[in-house]
């Protein structure tokens, strides 16, 4: 149940767009334990001056083709899981669309299963009649 945010600057192609999209949800249907429908991403693109990063900081050079990844997921994955997501969506995204690795920023947030309602004002990773009626195929 991870949400997906990705930020970058203005200007790229849809099809740039679906690809970064696309190579994120593979990355993590490969390396975090993701079903492959279980996708939600919003893309923000912002102007020069509403996207501001450091070129340098702890990576680099970084370019104006940067990307910002924030993934919130509910189950905490391990040490290991991270860092293999980071190397895959580094090597997926190198590959298409094209980002150079120094231009890839992840950032992994947990939360807790009553932080998430996916609709109809239900909390459903906690609602003991919704998880009920998904066990007997009613959901």
């Amino acid at each position: 149940m991870p949400f997906i945010r990705i930020s970058l600057r203005k200007g790229k192609s849809p099809d740039y767009l679906v690809a970064l999209a696309d190579n994120i949800q593979r990355a993590l249907v490969e390396t975090f334990d993701v079903p492959e429908n279980d996708r939600f991403q919003a893309i923000h693109q912002h102007d020069e001056n509403e996207l501001i990063f450091d070129r340098s900081y702890l990576a680099g050079p970084r370019s104006d083709d940067f990307v910002y990844i924030s993934i919130t997921i509910g189950r905490p994955r391990t040490a290991e899981m991270k860092a293999a997501l980071y190397r895959r969506l580094a090597d997926l995204l190198a590959v298409s669309p094209g980002l150079r690795p120094e231009d890839v920023m992840i950032v992994i947030s947990t939360s807790a299963p009553d932080d998430w309602s996916f609709g109809n004002g239900i909390a459903q990773m906690t609602d003991p009649d919704w998880r009920q009626r998904v066990a007997g195929g009613r959901q």
